[in-house]
């Protein structure tokens, strides 16, 4: 059983900018896109410096690919997978997003109410 959490509107998300919210039990770094209007949502922990800092990391593209920079280290995460451009062994939690009547939403698992 699939359920959204509302967590902000749409205008609250300044484009190429992340903003860092709770979702369920979990910190969640959201990226709303100037160029598609894309949102996501990411972990907002660092895997690499353990810091909870992924929302404030700089927004790009590498080869096509949406990516997140973290602000500690300047590794690269693919916005759509969570996949690390610079370490294929490592990436980010991904959750879905939706916009619904100029809310964001994210998807939560049917498991505690976490993403």
């Amino acid at each position: 059983m699939t359920s959204w959490q509302r967590v902000c509107t749409l205008d609250a998300l300044v484009p190429d900018r992340g903003a860092a919210a709770l979702v369920g039990d979990r910190q969640v770094a959201l990226f709303r896109l100037s160029d598609t209007g894309a949102v996501y949502a990411v972990d907002h922990l660092d895997p690499f410096s353990q810091a909870n800092v992924m929302a404030r990391g700089l927004v790009g593209s590498r080869g096509g690919v949406a990516t997140v920079a973290s602000p500690m280290h300047k590794q690269s995460f693919d916005l759509q997978t969570g996949q690390c451009l610079d370490d294929p062994e490592v990436s980010l939690q991904v959750w879905s997003t939706r916009v619904s009547d100029g809310w964001v939403e994210v998807e939560l698992s049917e498991h505690g109410g976490s993403p």
